[in-house]
């Protein structure tokens, strides 16, 4: 897909691609999990796009297509000695046209939340990210169980509820990355919380953490991170639900970096007060 002429293209990237994008991000600090990248290529493989100079890959942004109304966009990197030269720009409007009229959500850096604004979009609420060491706790089978006790039809029925719409090609290779935990519990024989541990370039991160109350959130938070004592772990949650924030300080997690949820046509649709930890940052 060729959107400029001269020396600077941009094209659908390969699934090999998408790895130096993953390998970009860890760069810039952002700290992706291991096995991300067939989770993410499987949702949308068209959604991924890699800009080339003199066929040198030089930036890179992804806008995945959940269905005909919603899309998320991530992975805007432009190689630092290439950024302020209009390569980006033309990232994010090749981006933007393949969205088209969807609903586009981001979780942006808030040092471009004032460029993001000049392009449509309106905050949302604010996602904080927290460091912490993982603690030895036994697991409760009678309060928690393993996520693949559970029929995967009633998982993705329950995140659909919460992230407002279907995601079964992501959610199911998501939940089956390599060194990862994922726990459920039920209530009255119907689940009502689930989450996920895994695997990042350095310790590990909780993403998804849905649940219907704070007491499972955090009955949830605490048989996960029992996988990992004295491991370093990240748990991204959204600044609104008071709940989630009080785990983390609980915990005695340290905030190390926030983003800025934004969407460009709709906000508030989400039911923040069920989301404990963002799935990623990257696809929302």
């Amino acid at each position: 897909m060729t959107i400029n002429q001269s020396d600077y293209i941009i094209e659908t990237m390969s699934r090999e691609e998408l790895d130096t994008a993953i390998e970009w991000a860890f760069e810039e600090g952002w700290n992706p999990g291991l096995y991300d990248g067939d989770a993410f290529h499987n949702t949308d493989p068209g959604g991924f796009f890699m800009g080339k100079l003199n066929g040198e890959p030089i930036g890179c942004i992804s806008a995945v297509a959940y269905d005909e109304n919603f899309g998320f966009m991530g992975f805007y990197i432009v190689k630092p000695q290439y950024r302020g030269k209009g390569y980006g720009i033309q990232l994010w409007n090749k981006a933007i046209e393949y969205l088209g009229e969807r609903n586009i959500g981001l979780d942006g850096v808030v040092a471009q939340q004032e460029n993001y604004k000049k392009s449509g979009f309106t905050l949302d609420y604010r996602n904080i990210r927290y460091e912490g060491i993982g603690e030895s706790y036994t697991l409760n089978l009678n309060k928690v169980v393993p996520l693949n006790k559970i029929p995967f039809d009633e998982v993705l029925d329950y995140d659909t509820r919460i992230f407002s719409l279907p995601r079964p090609r992501f959610l199911k290779t998501w939940l089956e990355q390599p060194h990862s935990y994922s726990l459920a519990v039920v209530r009255e024989s119907k689940l009502a919380g689930y989450g996920m541990l895994r695997k990042c370039r350095k310790g590990y991160k909780i993403g998804p953490l849905f649940a219907n109350d704070k007491e499972i959130a955090e009955e949830l938070f605490k048989s996960l991170i029992g996988n990992i004592p004295g491991e370093p772990f990240y748990f991204d949650t959204p600044e609104t639900n008071p709940h989630a924030v009080a785990i983390a300080e609980r915990y005695r997690m340290t905030k190390v970096f926030e983003t800025a949820r934004m969407y460009n046509r709709k906000t508030g649709f989400l039911p923040v007060d069920k989301i404990f930890g963002v799935t990623t940052f990257e696809l929302g």
